[in-house]
């Protein structure tokens, strides 16, 4: 299964892209770990995302195609992947095309977490307090929620078009939607 996982901040894409994964065997691609990680370790990537990510805005294109690129031309991709957090615009979309292309391979689904504004704040506040992140606090979020309606969702549209939206209600506890999730997919 070659998939994609998509939803506003706070959505619960990386809780449950890691479950789907598991679930398919297949592995997760989160372009914000892979980006944190680099913060972490303060490498220079790392520096140039974190300021890009603390005034709340997105890592331009021409850095996440060429980590997504690479990536997916390694050989555990082989069984298909779930990408969370690419892609976020019509330009990375098109991007991902051509790299599956080049791969001779096709997207399966686009999985959309569906979670309510008010519900998605509190989460990502919660979030910040446990996990002490840079890009959680409110003014950065409400950035977030901007940017993720102006560029993101138009990619809604896009795979929808193509037969390939999968929408989910994202509310529940984590089993209770993983369980939604799975369903879906196999249906």
């Amino acid at each position: 299964m070659r998939m994609l996982i998509m939803g506003p901040p706070g959505a619960g894409k990386g809780t449950q892209g890691a479950k789907v994964a598991e679930e398919f065997g297949i592995p997760e691609i989160s372009t914000g770990a892979i980006f944190r990680s680099n913060i972490a370790n303060q490498t220079e990537l790392g520096k140039i995302v974190k300021a890009i990510i603390d005034k709340g805005e997105l890592v331009p294109d021409s850095l996440t195609v060429d980590l997504v690129a690479d990536r997916l031309a390694q050989p555990d991709t082989a069984p298909g992947f779930l990408l969370d957090g690419f892609p976020r615009t019509v330009a990375q979309a098109e991007a991902l095309e051509g790299i599956l292309d080049k791969l001779g391979i096709k997207l399966d689904a686009c999985l959309l977490l569906i979670v309510d504004g008010e519900t998605l704040v509190a989460r990502m506040m919660k979030r910040a307090a446990i996990e002490g992140r840079s890009d959680d606090n409110e003014e950065t979020i409400r950035r977030r929620f901007e940017v993720y309606s102006a560029e993101t969702e138009p990619l809604l549209a896009l795979y929808r078009d193509k037969g390939l939206l999968v929408e989910v209600d994202g509310l529940g506890d984590v089993p209770v939607v993983h369980s939604r999730i799975v369903a879906a997919l196999k249906a």
